[in-house]
């Protein structure tokens, strides 16, 4: 216990080192406390760069209780730090059950949170479904991901979303850095710890061409890849083709593919169609925030057997003699065999998550249960915080050229 005691202590002082926003921000709620009297109840992956959120949330006042928004992703040694060191209320392991990644839900849930923070929407929902007895109290939060917000806009237009939830995954200072420049890095982070195989001269497919799947096949480039995309939406795909990539249909792409990693937010990406296709040896991974992207079932159901080869892989031996392979059981593996994103990319992530925690508190009451988009001045806040501590100088309209640019009429 002291061991990994240590271990988080130190986790979570090297992260918090590296987030200069999030320190800011930690600087001003310990001064003056906005938080103080409310309850925040948190699901999100627990690992140090999270942890550091929660402390700064709780420096401000709150009273914090914290799981994992996945069964995989937790950091052990985070868990007992911010237990012990920080006297913070956590539910999390790694590698829980399903039992437990409910039962962990439940136990934040049961604090009677006044606020939520989510990572996938899966506390909000548990709270619109199985745990409406907390409901009332619920007065509104934020969600981290893009699969969390299109559950939630689609609960909003059902009319069963019951309070505000504000989009931290669509602030330009979360999605253009976090789901970009975050997963590139932590997909191959945690493909290089689990397979310590090589990707350059391998072709290499990324399914989706969101912000996150850029990143993705980005970074696969860098590495040497030979990327091939596979869309369903037609203007990605054609921005996907003129970045240099190919872009065909996954059951062609498999065919070629030594590589598969799934990053959509949809499930059944890779299905039996594909595993009845597929190029011996392929390696498949997901960073998308379920684990139904891959169907595993269908894979189960192809194959002979299921052997576990090294830590975060499981060999598939198909009934033709063909040998599939899955890092993570289909999970994250960013975070299940990785350390998740950069402490620098989640330090404008989380400051986003603790300035919207705020903004939502101080104005729930005149908010409607639907999702709202950042207050882009928030953005720029952010963003000016991040400049400065990169040490990153840019240039100020004049006043003339201000008037200019907000003028309508011609030549002035």
């Amino acid at each position: 216990m002291e061991d990994l005691l240590n271990k988080g202590s130190l986790r979570l002082h090297w992260a918090y080192e590296h987030m200069p926003v999030l320190k800011e921000i930690d600087k001003r709620f310990r001064k003056e406390q906005p938080l103080v009297g409310y309850k925040i109840g948190m699901a999100l992956h627990t690992e140090a760069k999270t942890g550091m959120l929660a402390v700064t949330l709780a420096n401000a006042g709150a009273k914090i209780c914290l799981a994992s928004c996945n069964p995989l992703s937790t950091d052990d040694s985070v868990v007992v730090a911010l237990r012990e060191e920080y006297g913070l209320e956590v539910h999390a392991k790694k590698g829980e059950t399903q039992e437990e990644y409910y039962t962990n839900l439940n136990s934040v849930l049961n604090i009677a949170p006044d606020f939520v923070i989510d990572d996938g929407a899966d506390l909000i929902t548990m709270a619109h479904t199985k745990r409406r007895d907390v409901l009332s109290n619920i007065k509104g939060g934020n969600e981290e991901t893009t699969t969390g917000v299109v559950r939630l806009r689609a609960m909003a237009a059902d009319g069963k979303l019951e309070f505000p939830i504000l989009s931290v995954n669509d602030a330009k200072m979360k999605y253009l850095f976090d789901n970009r420049y975050g997963t590139g890095q932590s997909a191959f982070d945690g493909w290089m710890n689990a397979t310590n195989l090589i990707v350059a001269g391998k072709t290499l497919v990324v399914a989706g061409y969101g912000w996150c799947g850029k990143g993705v096949a980005m970074r696969a480039q860098g590495l040497g890849a030979n990327v091939i995309v596979c869309e369903v939406d037609a203007i990605k795909a054609i921005e996907a083709k003129m970045d240099g990539f190919r872009v065909m249909r996954m059951v062609d792409a498999v065919k070629e593919a030594e590589i598969i990693i799934t990053v959509t937010g949809c499930k059944d990406i890779i299905n039996a169609a594909h595993f009845a296709v597929m190029k011996d040896g392929c390696v498949m991974g997901n960073v998308g925030h379920f684990d139904n992207e891959i169907s595993k079932k269908d894979l189960e159901a192809a194959s002979n057997r299921c052997i576990r080869v090294r830590d975060f892989i499981d060999e598939y031996e198909m009934k033709d003699g063909r040998k599939l392979y899955l890092i993570a059981e289909g999970r994250l593996m960013n975070l299940a065999a990785g350390q998740g994103h950069p402490a620098e990319i989640m330090d404008t992530s989380f400051a986003t998550q603790a300035l919207g925690i705020e903004y939502v508190i101080n104005n729930y009451s005149k908010m409607e249960n639907k999702v709202y988009d950042v207050p882009i001045e928030m953005d720029y806040t952010i963003a000016k915080i991040k400049l400065a501590s990169m040490g990153v100088t840019i240039d100020e309209m004049s006043a003339d050229q201000y008037n200019y640019v907000h003028s309508w009429q011609e030549g002035t």
